[in-house]
């Protein structure tokens, strides 16, 4: 029986903090759902013309208190772009911290503000290495 990929489903603290750092990297709001009896917000952010591959954002609106404490525990999200050093520039320039920097010109790691680990590869061969990427060092955990 063959299986289809749905989302990946991220708890969030602060929504509009999470939603806001998924649009720096080019993710759009595609859905949103509101339950009133549920307490929760449900965003599904989505790539462009990648209608498929949404991010869904989950924000309980009495926060995660109850929670069993292994709620947040998953890898990353990976990403391709089209330009690793435009997009960690432009991040930087945002105030994320680029944890691990795309000193190769291949491949970088962000964190969103809710602790959730973002793999971001360069689309098709490396870029050569370039300052100031080249000597920059790695930043917390990745």
């Amino acid at each position: 029986m063959p299986i289809r990929y749905l989302h990946t489903m991220v708890r969030v603290l602060d929504l509009e903090k999470s939603k806001a750092f998924f649009e720096l990297l080019g993710l759009t709001e595609t859905r949103r759902y509101d339950s009133e009896g549920g307490r929760f917000t449900l965003v599904f952010m989505t790539p462009p013309g990648q209608e498929d591959a949404h991010v869904e954002l989950t924000y309980n609106w009495d926060g995660d208190e109850g929670l069993p404490s292994d709620s947040r525990h998953f890898g990353h999200l990976a990403y391709s772009v089209p330009d690793i050093y435009k997009l960690c520039q432009h991040l930087m320039d945002n105030g994320v911290t680029i944890n691990r920097p795309p000193r190769d010109g291949h491949m970088a790691f962000v964190r969103s503000p809710d602790n959730i680990s973002i793999e971001l590869l360069q689309e098709g061969e490396a870029l050569a290495p370039a300052e100031p990427w080249l000597s920059m060092q790695n930043t917390g955990h990745w």
